[in-house]
């Protein structure tokens, strides 16, 4: 199974009409919106999405960051697994953001994931939280491998103290 050009069809049945071609008034084809790294979600983002294609094609699109109220619990762990960012937020905290996102080109969100806060058009901030371990993950480009690798030394001292201690096993 390939990754790449899963993008393509990323909401390819609101993105293109019956034909292939774009539909115009699918905000992702808006030319506000083409390239946006930031989506602005409604409740329950990715329900019905338990399989990796859903953030792969996320990924492969350009998303950096979904934000949400909520996420299907599957796809929010596999939004950490691909390199997405899904930040929960309150009900008014999105609805802020939405108002702001329907502003178009004018209204550049932008997230500081050091910081946890997202950081609005007109200057306001909104703080998020996220678990440290998926936070340094994101943060140093890793997944769970990468993260159990950083521990190498420390797990070959153990292993060695183990051998020493019990060298029977």
């Amino acid at each position: 199974i390939k990754r790449s050009g899963l993008g393509k069809g990323l909401f390819a049945e609101m993105r293109y009409h019956e034909d292939g071609s774009d539909n115009a008034d699918f905000v992702l084809n808006k030319p506000a919106y083409k390239n946006a790294k930031i989506i602005v979600a409604g409740d329950n983002f990715g329900c019905g999405s338990s399989r990796e294609h859903a953030p792969w094609a996320l990924a492969d699109y350009g998303v950096k960051c979904v934000i949400s109220t909520s996420f299907a619990d599957i796809f929010y762990n596999n939004c950490f697994k691909n390199g997405i960012l899904p930040i929960v937020v309150k009900p008014d905290e999105l609805e802020k953001l939405m108002d702001d996102a329907r502003r178009g080109a004018n209204a550049t969100l932008s997230i500081d994931l050091e910081s946890q806060t997202i950081n609005g058009p007109d200057g306001g901030t909104i703080h998020f939280d996220i678990d440290q371990s998926r936070k340094h993950r994101l943060l140093n480009g890793i997944d769970d491998i990468g993260e159990t690798l950083e521990r190498a030394p420390e797990i070959d001292a153990f292993e060695k103290r183990m051998a020493d201690s019990r060298p029977w096993i």
